[in-house]
């Protein structure tokens, strides 16, 4: 018999993801009049003005064709669905 006796019918371990990156910190100055049109915008699309700065400067990226391919998504915007009974996702509930 070869490998742990203890590990007989256990489903195994899902690939382990590399660490998440901690997302860098920039002091950014703008003009006033350029950070109230991007906190204007950023809030007519539910969005924070940093996470409106951040979109801005991926799509110009993405334009340029500058982009890096190893940067990550962007997060995901709101707040963290909560878990379901036992620590499940909620389930959506649908018309039908």
């Amino acid at each position: 018999m070869t490998g742990d006796p203890g590990s007989r019918g256990k489903e195994p371990d899902p690939p382990k993801r590399p660490p998440r990156q901690r997302r860098k910190q920039v002091l950014l100055r703008l003009d006033p009049a350029v950070h109230d049109a991007i906190a204007a915008w950023a809030a007519s699309e539910l969005r924070s003005a940093n996470a409106q700065i951040e979109f801005l400067l991926r799509r110009a990226l993405a334009e340029a064709g500058r982009l890096p391919r190893t940067a990550g998504p962007l997060p995901k915007r709101g707040r963290p669905a909560r878990p379901g009974p036992g620590g499940a996702p909620p389930e959506t509930e649908t018309e039908g």
